[in-house]
Parts: C-alpha cells; structure tokens; sequence
C-alpha cells in the first residue's frame, strides 16, 4: 500500500504518517512534508525517487507526471488498468493526503504584488486532490487534517467504508473549488463573470433555520483581501448559541447602526429598525432609539457603534432584547448584564484600515441567484435638489439626512419619520407606498409634528405626500423621477413643506 502526502499545512501530518507506517503504508512525499515527515524519523521516498524526474522550475512541476497520476487514476475494478500499471512499473497510490498553498491568506494584505499573488496559485496540489477524489472508490483523499484520525481509526478496524470515501471526495472537490473561486474574484475585472462561483467556509451548523422543520449552518464568505468584519466573526460573551433569525438581526443591527458617524445605537426587529437613533453619546442613544417604538423592541436585537459602557447597560436591562452587538463592553457594562443569563452579548473585532465590505450582494431565487453591486455607498446631499418653494431650516436638514441614511434599512416600500435625528415612525414592505406613510404616522403619533419624512423611492401620486402633510411632517426627502413630480412637488408647496430630491433610489426587497 502507498501513500501520497503533500501539504502546505503540515498540521497533525507527522501523525497521519506514523498511524499509516503502522499499517504498513509506503509513504511518498514532497518538499517540506518530506522534511517534516524524515525529521519524525519516519521512512519517506522523494517523489523524485519514484518519478525518476527531478523537481523543476523552482518546485512548480514535481507530481505532475504518469508515475503519480497513473498510480491515482487507475480503476482497480478495470483489469487492463491494473494491467498498464504493472506493464509501466507504477505502483498504485491508495491515500492522498494534499492541502493547498495559502493564496486567500496571501492576497489578503493589500499590498502584495501581483507575481507574488500568482506564486501562490497551486497546481500540483488541486490536480492530486482532483485525481485521487475522481478514482475515491480506490483512493482515500484527506484534505483537512480533521480528518486524518478518523481515516486512522477507519483503517484499523477493516476496509475503509465506500460512503465515507465519497464524503472525503466531495469535500476534496469542494475545497479545490473555493480555492479556485477565491483566484477566479481575485483575477477578475469590475465586471459580471459568464460563470460565476462563490466561496464559504463554514462556521457552524445551527439549531435550525428560520423555522425549527428548516435545517441550517452558516457560511464565512471566502474573498480574496481584506474583508471587514462581520458577525459570524464577533466574539459571543455571554449567552447561548445564536439562531438563524438571531444572525440576520444582528447582522442588520449592526450594519444600521454602523453606518452613522455619531454615536448611533439600531433597534432591530424582523430584519428592520424599529428604533435607531444619533446622539452626543450611547446611553442618549440608545433612549431615543428605544423612544421610537418600544412595544416592537420587545425581544429585538440592539446594534452600537460604540463600546456599550455601564450607564448605557443599566437603561438596557430593563427591557428584554436578545441580542446586544457592540464593538466593545467595558467592565461596568458587564457587571450590570450579569443578571441577563440568556442576553448574548456579541463584541465585534476591530477592522483594518484596507478592509472593506463585498461588493456584491447576491440573492438566491429558484433555479438560480440575483447579482447586482452592494448598496453600501455613502450619501451625497451635495448633489441633492430642494424642489419645493421652502428650504429646509438647519434642524429639518439634520433630520432629512439622518431619515434617508435611515430608509435605505427598511423594506420596501419603505418609509421612515425621524425628529432630532431619531426614528419615530416606520412602515415597511407594504404593496403600496400611501399604506406605508399611514402606518409610519400611526406609530409616530403626535411625534411626527415638525418631523422629517424619508420614502426609499418616488412618491407616483401626491396622496403620500398630503397624509404626511396630515400627520405633521414639515420636511420630505425622495428620488423624484415619477411622472407626477409637478403634482407632488405643487402638493408639499399647497402645504408648506420641504422636498428635496436625491436622484437616487434605496429599494430593499
């Protein structure tokens, strides 16, 4: 029996290749896991010894030829197969062991040259893991050192199960695949790929998806750079594991409340803010985020842009949330969350500089997946028009900022109030956008006096604009573009409000 054992990540090899010493393996290898294995004091040849052809071109070509791919391929159920082998002099190759020169890893610090990316884009390694996995009803291939004594123990007790073989080959598949995807972005220009693949890692396996008959597991997307943190990569604290529905709040929480300069603290229920506030701190914050609809943050997810310190802590307790996702918690704010045994606190790492967020956002429908840029850019008011009569005073034009920053993290058809840079009002991912301005009213109530109003898309009749105009808003920021804007436009002078136009449109089905 042979072996064939090349990795980068030399992880528990030294064992793998003393468990099949012991059950009688011939071991050939490469490079560095030759080293490592002859530095254990284990019995290894040279691939050069079996090819009879020395390493070339700096190490590039070395398994790459008919000794060792012959010795993979060969169907042992194919008796002319078997027969070329012996008229050859190949010996059969029954294990493959190979992982893959770290090119993610590389590619990660923004600064690598390019000659040095492409250095490590391995060949050898995915066309030994793509061979031994396409031959696995002869061939056992291991491409995670997890694995290695499993297939040990699997060994020791009788022939090695088929079903099992077939796992490790899909996964070898699997991770020559994202290896390969990983280069694919990497080499890429700004454009849409004619084939399109996308690389994950997987985190963990959950206690169920959306629903408990649904199973689920999340997936860290493997991009080529610096990637800014995301939630799977916080740190949980206290509290038990997180749902799947936990993950999307929290990854809306913390994506809401991020997006502000000031300090801002997000109240996220179903995917969407029921309270997001700005203030000169997180503990007035998070009270006027709360202000904004408590009776829906009741079980909800809370997002901060700052360290959560004690006094802000102390307010939090007295109401039930699930989740709390902060870039850090100091020892006050600990102590005083002590008594909330089942409240997960998640403290986000820091990002680097260089990171940034995928610039893809892509969506699966059935039978295939959606494609389109990330809606993460920042807001010009700049660029935006005032339509109306009326310019909007200094305090109009805080809120009609911090609304249409807002409105871009409710579904639509969305629409947001906000007073002092605070939500008052939401209504979201109704069929018709007048419904969504009454039911943003309805939980403003009297609050939406003087307010400022934020649709993510064009108001097509004037009838919104009058119910906001009923409700007390003073101040209307919109896209425009609808074939109606004269009438909306001459409905907001009719009541003396502020509109102003971005020209750009945030739907988020």
């Amino acid at each position: 029996m042979r072996a064939l054992l090349s990795v980068y990540d030399k992880t528990n090899i030294v064992a793998l290749g003393r468990g099949l010493v012991a059950l009688g393996y011939e071991i050939v290898s490469t490079g560095g896991t030759l080293r490592a294995l002859q530095e254990a004091g284990l019995p290894a040849l040279a691939v050069a010894e079996v090819t009879g052809s020395p390493e070339i071109l700096d190490g590039r070509v070395k398994t790459l030829h008919p000794t060792i791919h012959g010795g993979m391929q060969a169907r042992r159920d194919d008796p002319a197969q078997m027969a070329t082998l012996d008229a050859q002099g190949i010996v059969p190759i029954d294990l493959v062991a190979a992982n893959l020169y770290p090119f993610a890893e590389t590619v990660t610090d923004p600064r690598v040259a390019e000659t040095d990316a492409i250095e490590q884009i391995d060949i050898g390694g995915p066309a030994m893991i793509r061979a031994a996995a396409k031959n696995f009803p002869g061939v056992i291939v291991l491409t995670n050192p997890g694995d290695y004594q499993p297939a040990l123990d699997a060994l020791q007790t009788g022939p090695f199960p088929l079903a099992e073989r077939r796992r490790l080959a899909a996964r070898a598949f699997a991770h020559v695949a994202a290896y390969d995807t990983v280069i694919a972005d990497f080499l890429r220009d700004d454009s849409f790929p004619a084939e399109l693949s996308i690389a994950g890692d997987k985190a963990r396996e959950l206690r169920y998806g959306e629903n408990p008959h649904q199973r689920a597991a999340a997936y860290r997307r493997r991009l080529p750079g610096p990637a800014r943190p995301g939630v799977l990569d916080a740190v949980r604290l206290t509290g038990k594991e997180l749902s799947f529905n936990n993950l999307i709040d929290a990854d809306a929480a913390w994506a809401a409340a991020t997006a502000f300069d000031d300090p801002a603290v997000a109240i996220i229920k179903h995917a969407i803010p029921c309270g997001l506030a700005c203030r000169n701190s997180v503990e007035n914050a998070f009270a006027a985020a709360l202000a904004g609809d408590p009776v829906s943050a009741f079980g909800g997810i809370v997002g901060l842009n700052r360290p959560l310190d004690g006094a802000t802590a102390r307010r939090l307790v007295d109401s039930f949330f699930e989740v709390v996702i902060a870039p850090a918690f100091d020892d006050d704010a600990r102590k005083a969350l002590r008594p909330k045994r089942n409240l997960r606190l998640l403290e986000m790492p820091a990002s680097s500089p260089a990171a940034s967020l995928a610039s893809w956002d892509v969506r699966f429908i059935g039978g295939g997946m959606l494609v389109q840029d990330a809606n993460d850019g920042p807001d010009d008011p700049t660029a935006w028009a005032v339509v109306s009569q009326r310019d909007p005073s200094a305090a109009e034009w805080a809120d009609l900022r911090f609304a249409w920053r807002a409105v871009r993290f409710v579904k639509s058809n969305a629409i947001v109030i906000a007073r002092d840079r605070a939500l008052v009002g939401v209504g979201s991912g109704q069929p018709n956008r007048l419904v969504s301005v009454h039911l943003a009213a309805m939980t403003a109530g009297p609050r939406a006096t003087g307010a400022a109003l934020a649709s993510d898309a064009f108001f097509p009749f004037a009838d919104g604009v009058a119910a906001a105009a009923e409700a007390g808003v003073t101040a209307i920021v919109q896209p425009g573009g609808s074939i109606r804007d004269a009438e909306v436009i001459a409905a907001a002078d009719a009541a003396g409000l502020v509109m102003v136009f971005t020209s750009i449109r945030h739907f988020r089905h």
